[in-house]
């Protein structure tokens, strides 16, 4: 009987071991960290063996295929040994993706992710189809796999879920952007991360389709690189020679061979470029997948946004609270502030990933009247903004955060939490930072 052995027990990790449980594998699953109760129950009721807070190398190494969580870096000690003995290791969508023929729409990015991906959720959901939301989203797809049958599947996934990607195939892949991201996983280089991002094209034939943003330099010189086989579905802001989705006065307009559809761009539910960009891309996705023109219309009028993506909190005493505590790097920030039509209180600050603030620094200095960094060290943005923005304020808890960009905002200010950094210094994670951010905000 094959050995699995699954690393790491969160959503994706107990997930891919209900569902190999359930095909007949020998299954063990390995946690260096505590496992949550929810987690342990799930196990325990399909009867699977696990540890926590430790990884026993005797059990690990005898496995005959590994399924690494994505949080797991290339550089963990277990990882290293498994190489050196030659196990394969693979990501729980690649496994989920052996025992499913549903049509699997893709979707990665730097930036956009989780929102496109529960937008054209929504729309396949609206428009009748039996539909599953999985990957950074939902419930794990190889949970979905195991225990319900979906005909599709929409699945938000990171680079580093497609590092252990090899045969799995997307009938339909979005790639929405790429800028510097997680670099301290990929060895510093550029490159390295734009690879991992394309291989969400990986295995695709002329009967699948490649949406991509057609504006984004990155992309468009790795496309003239490679032999890409999936038709082509590029969007932008402009209308171009081969562009299936664009805005053309005042309206978006998705062109396909199946579809035409026109949109006043005033209708659409969430504001800004970045959500017209992905709302370009849902609308291709559900093309892609033949909804009918009117479910998409009415998905893009009534879809209410993600949580912690821009998200409106309240306003106190005319000044308006925002939070954007998934902007966990640079360019989502950029985002952020680029949709801003008042003056700014940004709230910055976490685990710094290698960051580089020249890209946010002119919408900073256009639109930002005050910084407030929270975080266990703050010298990178200190060095970065220090004689870029004459009100600063250090701060180490949420509270404190909310109650020094408050007193820093005058009637009409916008308070933005778009921390540009990961959570881990001194929250759980991004959740519950934008959490305690509400709570604050809500206690003023």
């Amino acid at each position: 009987m094959k050995r699995i052995v699954v690393l790491g027990a969160g959503e994706s990790g107990a997930g891919a071991a209900v569902l190999a449980k359930q095909q007949g594998f020998d299954v063990f699953v390995s946690d260096l960290s505590e496992i949550k109760e929810n987690y342990k129950e799930l196990l325990n009721q399909y009867q699977i063996e696990w540890e926590e807070k430790q990884h026993t190398e005797e059990i690990i190494l005898k496995a005959d295929e590994v399924i690494k969580s994505p949080g797991i870096p290339d550089k963990a000690p277990i990882i290293k040994k498994l190489k050196e003995k030659n196990i394969p290791i693979i990501s729980e969508i690649e496994f989920a993706g052996r025992f499913t023929n549903a049509k699997m729409i893709c979707i990665t990015g730097s930036n956009g992710k989780t929102t496109t991906t529960m937008l054209t959720y929504h729309i396949l959901k609206n428009a009748g189809y039996n539909v599953g939301l999985a990957g950074n989203v939902g419930q794990s797809l190889a949970y979905q796999v195991a225990t319900s049958s979906h005909d599709y599947y929409v699945v938000e996934i990171s680079s580093f879920q497609l590092d252990g990607m090899y045969h799995f195939k997307a009938d339909v892949a979005i790639l929405l952007n790429i800028t510097p991201d997680h670099l301290d996983r990929y060895e510093y280089n550029f490159q390295n991360y734009v690879n991992s991002k394309f291989r969400i094209t990986q295995n695709q034939t002329s009967e699948d389709v490649f949406i991509f943003w057609d504006d984004d330099p990155v992309i468009q010189s790795e496309i003239a690189r490679r032999n890409i086989l999936a038709t082509q579905y590029p969007f932008s802001l402009t209308k171009k020679e081969h562009s299936k989705a664009y805005v053309e006065n005042n309206n978006l307009i998705i062109e396909t061979s199946n579809n035409l559809f026109i949109m006043p761009v005033k209708e659409l539910s969430l504001k800004g470029i970045h959500n017209t960009y992905n709302m370009m891309a849902a609308g291709l996705a559900a093309s892609a997948v033949n909804v009918k023109k009117e479910f998409i219309r009415q998905s893009l009028q009534d879809f209410q946004g993600v949580e912690h993506r821009l998200e409106y909190v309240a306003t106190v005493r005319n000044v308006t609270f925002i939070n954007d505590s998934k902007a966990t790097n640079v360019n989502s920030c950029w985002y952020a502030l680029e949709s801003m039509k008042t003056p700014v209180i940004l709230i910055l600050g976490g685990t710094d990933k290698g960051n580089d603030y020249s890209e946010i620094e002119s919408l900073v200095k256009e639109k930002v009247k005050g910084l407030v960094f929270l975080g266990v060290d703050n010298t990178p943005l200190h060095r970065f903004f220090d004689d870029k923005i004459d009100k600063i304020v250090d701060v180490h808890s949420m509270e404190d955060a909310v109650k020094a960009a408050y007193s820093m905002a005058e009637a009409g200010d916008t308070v933005l939490l778009s921390p540009c950094c990961a959570s881990f210094d001194l929250f759980q994670n991004y959740e519950d930072r934008g959490r305690q951010f509400k709570t604050c905000v809500r206690n003023l």
